[in-house]
């Protein structure tokens, strides 16, 4: 890791420090009961005595997060550069993508679980991919239309095709929109696999491993389960910046010269 990197991370490592020593004393002086919020000890304790479960049940939610992003991320690409390329295709796929924007994931979840069975994975892919399909496809959509007028006309200058201006100029000017999109994206995929798993699944499954710990009283086991989500979500959200950086090199330079 670069100094520079370090440098920049200092400020939220030592902040992230202040509050959990703020957080464990000032519970502990005040006497604040684990039903309510448990102190960061109890929580680590917690993880520590179900972390053979813990991680059964991360790999399998990040399963579920990281293929309904992927199924979300293609479809809504596909359906931006649709949608950018044709009217037919923006009349037909933008209601539909609002649509899917506006469906309640608390009503979602079950539906699919009818469909699909409470121990696939299809259901929270299924609503991992609508969750994420909305956001891809309208900053795709805003990146290969919001390009400089100058250098549409310095391409067609030069007789450039259709094809030649979606790759020179159109493809890597939504890039960072696309990637912007991805990051969101990203913490959407983690929140709607854990919230379908709510409703069934394998009981080492996060999502239901929160509501059975809740159900039971168990509170430092349902927090330690929720951090390992808070974990899936910055674990993901760190890849996506680290593949941004070698994709657009130039961007991360820019942004570090602003």
């Amino acid at each position: 890791m670069k100094a520079s990197a370090v440098r920049e991370a200092l400020p939220a490592i030592g902040v992230f420090i202040a509050v959990l020593v703020v957080w464990e004393i000032g519970f502990l002086l005040l006497g604040v009961q684990s039903f309510l919020i448990p102190r960061p000890t109890v929580i680590a304790a917690s993880l520590a005595e179900q972390w053979g479960t813990l991680v059964k049940g991360l790999l399998f939610t990040g399963t579920e997060a990281v293929l309904g992003l992927l199924v979300g991320l293609v479809l809504g690409t596909a359906a931006g550069f649709a949608t950018a390329r044709w009217v037919t295709a923006r009349e037909v796929l933008l209601p539909v993508a609002i649509g899917a924007s506006t469906i309640p994931i608390i009503a979602f979840a079950p539906i699919t679980l009818n469909w699909f069975g409470p121990e696939s994975l299809l259901p929270r892919i299924t609503i991992v991919a609508v969750m994420v399909f909305f956001p891809v496809m309208v900053n795709t959509i805003r990146g290969l239309t919001n390009v400089d007028p100058g250098a549409l006309e310095l391409l067609s200058s030069y007789a450039a095709g259709d094809g030649q201006t979606l790759m020179k100029l159109r493809a890597p000017n939504a890039l960072p929109y696309w990637f912007t999109a991805l990051r969101i994206a990203t913490t959407l995929a983690v929140i709607g696999a854990v919230v379908g798993e709510f409703f069934g699944g394998p009981l080492y499954a996060l999502g239901l491993f929160i509501t059975n710990e809740t159900g039971s009283s168990r509170y430092p086991s349902a927090w330690a389960a929720i951090v390992l989500a808070c974990a899936l979500g910055i674990g993901l959200y760190l890849i996506v910046v680290a593949l941004e950086r070698i994709v657009m090199p130039w961007n991360a330079a820019r942004e570090a010269a602003r």
